[in-house]
């Protein structure tokens, strides 16, 4: 084959693989600027609008995991515990210490409230102790791990074990008053919603997906509901754990559950009045006459609590593992897996602002008067301004 006959082959054979390529375009595993489903999406950028700044910070020991170490307020005081059983209380505005105790490993976070704020080890302990100096006022063990924090009334202490038992103790010495048993699914989410009082009715999610409502001082079953119904073989598909606390407001209860649904239920009439299909881990946000969704695949979803129709929806932060969200001075706040803190305008859900303060990931948002604070996966503690 001489020099010319040569490049014309060269030329076939070029112009062939080339024309090859375009006819595999289709394929996934060719192309390298295909989209993931399952990728976090990357950040984009926006107009920025709010400021967020680190008032101070203080780490803590132990692996937050699960995101369920809350912490409890009073007055200028914040309350906080780690998984190695540290318990502080801190000046809200400056972070300084005004005590710290030592006990045993811990499974939840801080419950705060008329004097005393209780707290659970991981051998079933329900321990009270005194806002002012840390000292124990009583210990009762409820033979379950409590994985969620306590609600706190002026005569009854609220909790709920891993196993679905809701338990009411006195506030003054810590004897059990009452429980009730729920029927536990075979397969849950490691993790449980904590108990809502209002009004001298507990409301309680359970891990069977629905929604129990309690007389606080009998334990009575007033009405219950499910937020939703499963309906498959598989048990995988039948995962409609309620992690989630729910939202009294306005004679309403607002719910969500994972694989699940977006459920509100009618205080007066005993019944759901409406619902939506998502899957969530977090309590939904109520905010400028919005009802605000965090879904399990980090999709923020919103609709008009007047007339429920869809509002808009974010996909900006798909696959981003996202914390809870809260409404703060009429934003909208949350974090992510990279550390990020984000800030939406709850009216258009568009991104306003923005500050990465962590180097692990965001679990928990808590607002309290002019202040964030927010907890990562390793037992970081940071207060935030806007």
């Amino acid at each position: 084959m001489n020099s010319y006959s040569k490049n014309i082959f060269i030329s076939i054979f070029f112009v062939t693989i080339l024309t090859s390529c375009s006819s595999l375009d289709g394929l996934r595993f060719w192309k390298s600027d295909d989209i993931d489903p399952e990728k976090p999406r990357e950040l984009i950028s926006f107009n920025e609008q709010k400021t967020l700044k680190i008032e101070w910070d203080l780490s803590f020991d132990g692996e937050n995991e699960i995101g369920n170490f809350e912490p409890g307020f009073s007055s200028e005081n914040i309350f906080f515990a780690d998984a190695e059983g540290k318990v502080v209380s801190l000046n809200s505005s400056s972070g300084e210490k005004n005590w710290e105790i030592e006990l045993n490993f811990l499974s939840s976070g801080v419950a705060s409230a008329f004097g005393i704020i209780v707290v659970s080890d991981i051998d079933g302990n329900v321990i009270a102790l005194d806002q002012n100096d840390g000292s124990e006022i009583w210990s009762t063990n409820v033979k379950g791990e409590v994985l969620s924090k306590a609600a706190i009334d002026p005569k009854t202490v609220i909790v709920k074990t891993g196993s679905g038992e809701l338990i009411g103790l006195s506030k003054s010495s810590g004897e059990i008053f009452w429980s009730y048993r729920s029927k536990l699914p075979t397969l849950t989410i490691r993790g449980s919603s904590s108990p809502v009082i209002f009004d001298g009715q507990v409301y309680v999610t359970f891990d069977n997906g629905r929604l129990g409502v309690f007389d606080i001082n009998s334990g009575y079953l007033i009405w219950d509901g499910a937020i939703s119904y499963a309906d498959s073989n598989s048990e995988l598909e039948n995962l409609v754990d309620s992690d989630s606390n729910p939202v009294v407001e306005g004679g309403l209860v607002y719910t969500t559950n994972y694989q699940g649904k977006l459920n509100i239920f009618d205080i007066a009439q005993k019944r759901s009045v409406w619902s939506y299909d998502a899957s969530s881990f977090f309590s939904p946000v109520i905010t400028r006459g919005l009802i605000i969704v965090v879904e399990a695949n980090s999709n923020l979803k919103s609709f008009s609590s007047k007339n429920l129709e869809e509002s808009w929806t974010n996909e900006d932060y798909l696959n981003r593992t996202l914390s809870n969200a809260v409404s703060f001075k009429g934003n909208l706040v949350f974090g992510d897996y990279e550390g990020y803190l984000h800030v939406l305008d709850p009216l258009n859900g568009l991104t306003i602002g923005r500050k990465k303060i962590s180097k692990k990931s965001i679990k928990t948002i808590f607002s309290r008067s002019n202040s964030l604070y927010v907890i990562d996966e390793s037992f970081n503690l940071f207060s935030i301004k806007i």
